[in-house]
């Protein structure tokens, strides 16, 4: 049939963003793990990364067996960047979860497909339409508006922990989707450990309690299922159209916090949100892509690279 590979185009887009819609819903939890254990950021981050990690690799391990190592190696210089963005945006996410709100963290989140949109233009020279830009504009006014909340509030410095860890998510989501040909797993995985061998040395690892315990490792569970779902799905759409979709998390979170915990945002917050909020329903509704995401045309460099797509399954 003529249009099998139109098809095929079509269904692999709609399981990426189906996977990147998961992802959203995973981490949208976060903040209710952040709120239940009671230790400090850095023992969080180093048992959140060890178990995380673990689950990533026991997937890599489970569907590659002898060609493990191997796929750690094809990763190659992309995959590296995107395990240092991907392990200091961790760190950065625990540390501003325990400064500021989990609303404020979710709002400014907000910001990352408009911030996905600038790097991926400095990356690939790829531009986004004029509505992409307007409403990026609008997102960062937001942005602005929820952290001039956070001065008064004495939230500041989790806010802009907040900030950084949306540019570092961004700058990671644009490099996996500029190597389709390459399984991002393996660094994805590789970014958790980073992130646990860089807490190690000013964490408290054998100070958790036995229910301390139990929570951190389903918090480190949902870190590399979450982590494991966006990256399989950024791999097949593009990087602004994930970060747009992976912005579900922007309602979820903070009304699973305010329903556990009833913690509501500041009346300044929730404007600063609902501007960001409105900026990414009109790109949304408005904007239109500029061209087709395109896969690689030719078969993958190798059978591990052919089954990587497959690796999340």
């Amino acid at each position: 049939m003529g249009d099998g590979p139109a098809m095929a185009h079509m269904d692999d887009g709609r399981y990426g963003e189906a996977l990147v819609i998961a992802s959203a819903v995973v981490f949208a939890t976060a903040g209710l793990f952040a709120r239940l254990i009671h230790l400090d950021a850095w023992t969080v981050v180093l048992w959140r990364g060890v178990v995380g990690g673990a689950l990533i690799l026991g997937c890599i391990a489970w569907r590659h067996r002898g060609t493990t190592a191997a796929e750690f190696r094809r990763m190659g210089r992309h995959g590296l960047i995107a395990a240092a963005c991907s392990a200091l945006a961790t760190i950065c996410f625990i540390n501003a979860l325990q400064r500021t709100t989990v609303a404020d963290v979710t709002l400014i989140h907000a910001a990352a497909p408009f911030v996905t949109a600038a790097l991926g233009w400095a990356w690939t020279g790829r531009r986004e339409s004029r509505v992409t830009l307007a409403a990026a504009a609008a997102a960062m006014a937001g942005v602005a508006v929820i952290v001039g909340a956070s001065v008064a509030a004495g939230h500041l410095a989790g806010d802009l922990l907040a900030l950084a860890m949306t540019v570092l998510v961004a700058a990671m989501m644009v490099v996996v989707r500029g190597s389709p040909e390459r399984s991002m797993l393996p660094a994805s995985c590789l970014s958790a450990f980073v992130s646990a061998a860089l807490a190690a040395p000013v964490a408290a690892p054998f100070s958790p309690s036995a229910a301390d315990a139990a929570w951190l490792a389903l918090f480190g569970a949902q870190f590399g299922l979450g982590l494991l779902l966006l990256t399989v799905g950024t791999r097949r759409i593009a990087a602004t159209r994930a970060a747009l979709i992976g912005s579900l998390e922007i309602p979820l979170a903070p009304v699973a916090v305010w329903l556990a915990f009833a913690e509501l945002p500041s009346w300044r917050a929730a404007l600063g949100g609902a501007i960001v909020a409105a900026a990414v329903l009109g790109d949304l509704l408005l904007g239109r892509p500029r061209g087709r995401v395109s896969r690689p045309a030719a078969p993958a460099a190798s059978p591990a690279a052919a089954a990587a797509p497959r690796a999340a399954r």
